[in-house]
């Protein structure tokens, strides 16, 4: 079987003989390829080749040699038969979502990007023309998932549906990571395509629907794209949660993690067009947003703004002197206090979360916003993959336990009802008995509100994949892995049962009936720190529905979730306003200058002391330009 791998020369090579008859050529010569055989064919597009731009422009029929090279893009190819908008009429296309918050987000960008070229989205496999499955590539056990996903697909394109068996695509960073072994694999999968290349998947469509039988793969990884311009389309109209990306790619170059690698470098998206998007989905009754990023809290907006002219670099330094980088930082643009403190200021009922961040990017001036906004959840995660600083400098993590450890001090001083959560890597390269017992005598020493624990899984192309071997037994992994999940699981229901008989405010966010230690529950929710809470409703009470903030008296805890009467109705403003007891703390609003010994107090301004739908912002009380 003919594959059709189109591969690029050097960058110095490309930019001397892109224009020239030898470049011009090469196509020449791999159109008379596919011209003189009628054998399947594969086309590939990565950061070796000809971008899907430059070969679509090579493949102009002579008719529309004129066209304006500015004009190919992607998403509106001038030139094709069928134009971009209307690729997919009378198509309909079915998602399948796995891996983390940013898959949900991508997933939600490409539904827009995929009704916009006229496809219909459906929830009915057997309906499909298309299928996806944006992928998730961080672990061996979430891509085993993914492959045996597919042979059901081969299956079910083969066995069960042979009249009309629709396109299957892998997308995301399994699609990244694995690129033309998805193609050659025993005929699995049509369409290949990684994160920042979801604008040409209609035409990739149109593609391997007509000569590329073979599989077509989109692989690009990229300097600048964003999304931003893209409004995404949420999956469930009916969700109370919406998710905001901010950010793409990651710059830490941590010795496990594939993202880099997956997902590229940095870039942050406009601050006008994040803000925009925030206040959409407030004004379509959405009552909590998270905004996302590969390295959130590391955002830097360099793009020109016509609302926020910020030139104070608010947040601009690390969490403290223990925490470095393994690459230079740049200086200038708006940081992610900036941009939270603006994005707090759209609804003041609008909760607002953030995933995933980064130790070192918590600057005093963020954790003093997040302690005055009560709108701010109070709930951070703190990844800090393992407690042994032996470890985490082979991880390349760039700070030790004890900065670690100050980190979180100050978080508790500043925002004293701050809920923490991080993420454990058990079993890494080279890890000794003595290094775990590190690892579990910090999470007894944090106690942590929630936990994401996992085995080390290899991973390829990673910094350890090079230097380190994946040495420690899978057998003393498990045991490591039991241990501090129990670890977790003994101080977490330690301290949730201290949360008994306090009043927490819940986001109604589910309408399902549960039974849990012999109490049945119709509604569900989370707390401002995360906490799952089952409600009971009071007799003579409106019923609860989703999108509701309740005052809930909890009765009953365990290391999971908590369970709880409704005391009514709330709002934020009011809940935190007429509360005489709290695990939320008033606190009068500070902001720190650079020296970090002296406060700015702003009278009269407290947490719970705005009553209006406008806040003041945290760059507009006139204060020094030389924040901290």
């Amino acid at each position: 079987m003919a594959s059709l791998q189109v591969t690029r020369p050097s960058k110095l090579f490309l930019k001397h003989l892109k224009n020239t008859a030898l470049f011009r050529r090469s196509y020449a010569a791999a159109a008379a390829l596919e011209e003189g055989t009628k054998k399947k064919k594969r086309l590939v597009f990565d950061n070796r080749s000809p971008s899907l731009q430059d070969f679509l422009a090579q493949h102009q029929s002579p008719a529309t040699k004129t066209v304006d090279p500015k004009l190919i893009q992607p998403d509106t190819i001038p030139y094709l038969h069928v134009q971009g908008q209307g690729l997919g009429v009378g198509k309909k296309f079915y998602i399948e979502v796995y891996g983390c918050q940013m898959n949900v987000n991508d997933t939600e960008i490409l539904n827009s990007i995929m009704t916009m070229t006229g496809y219909e989205r459906t929830s009915n496999l057997e309906d499909a023309n298309i299928v996806f499955l944006v992928t998730c590539a961080i672990r061996d056990n979430a891509e085993t998932r993914i492959w045996e996903r597919l042979k059901y697909l081969r299956h079910y394109k083969t066995k069960i549906n042979v009249d009309s068996p629709p396109i299957v695509g892998v997308l995301g960073c399994m699609a990244e990571r694995l690129k033309t072994k998805l193609l050659e694999q025993d005929r699995l999968v049509d369409i290949v395509c990684g994160p920042d290349g979801y604008r040409s998947i209609p035409h990739l469509i149109s593609l391997a629907e007509s000569e590329y039988k073979d599989g077509v793969a989109n692989v690009m990884l990229s300097a600048d794209e964003t999304y931003a311009d893209v409004m995404p389309m949420r999956l469930d109209p009916d969700n109370v949660s919406g998710w905001v990306s901010i950010m793409r790619g990651c710059n830490n170059m941590c010795s496990f993690c594939i993202v880099p690698f997956t997902r590229g470098n940095e870039r942050s998206r406009p601050i006008d067009s994040i803000v925009d998007e925030v206040r959409y989905l407030s004004d379509q009754g959405v009552k909590e947003v998270t905004v996302l990023g590969q390295n959130v809290n590391s955002y830097r907006d360099t793009s020109d703004s016509k609302y926020f002219m910020s030139d104070m670099s608010l947040g601009s330094n690390l969490s403290n002197s223990g925490f470095q980088t393994i690459y230079k930082r740049k200086d200038g643009g708006r940081r992610f206090t900036e941009l939270l403190d603006k994005v707090s200021l759209v609804n003041p009922e609008l909760r607002i979360r953030f995933t995933s961040p980064h130790p070192k990017d918590f600057p005093t001036d963020l954790l003093h916003l997040i302690a005055s906004r009560s709108n701010l959840c109070n709930s951070i995660h703190l990844p800090i993959q393992s407690g042994s600083n032996t470890v985490l400098e082979r991880m390349r993590r760039g700070y030790t336990r004890e900065a670690y450890l100050d980190l979180v001090e100050e978080m508790r001083r500043i925002i004293p009802d701050v809920w923490i959560s991080s993420d454990f890597i058990t079993g890494f390269c080279g890890e000794t008995e003595e290094e775990h017992r590190d690892t579990v005598r910090i999470m007894e020493q944090v106690k942590y509100d929630t936990a994401f624990m996992f085995a080390y899984s290899m991973r390829e192309k990673t910094h350890a994949h090079r230097r380190y071997k994946d040495d420690v037994l899978e057998a003393d992994k498990a045991r490591r892995l039991t241990e501090i999940v129990d670890t977790f699981h003994r101080e977490a229901s330690g301290k949730n049962q201290k949360l008994i008989d306090t009043e927490q405010l819940v986001l109604i966010d589910s309408e399902r009936t549960k039974k849990k230690n012999g109490i049945e529950t119709r509604v569900s929710g989370r707390t401002d720190g995360g906490h799952k809470v089952f409600v009971q409703e009071e007799e003579g009470r409106n019923p609860l529905k989703k999108g509701d903030y309740v005052s809930v008296k909890i009765n009953r805890a365990t290391s999971a979730s908590l369970t709880g009467t409704s005391l009514g109705q709330s709002s934020i403003q009011q809940f935190y306003q007429r509360r005489s007891y709290s695990t939320h703390k008033v606190l009068d609003y500070r902001t720190f200058l650079k020296a970090g010994d002296a406060a700015v107090f702003v009278p009269g301004y407290t947490r719970d002391a705005q009553k209006s739908r406008e806040y003041p912002s945290f760059s507009s009380f006139g204060i020094s330009k030389k924040w901290n």
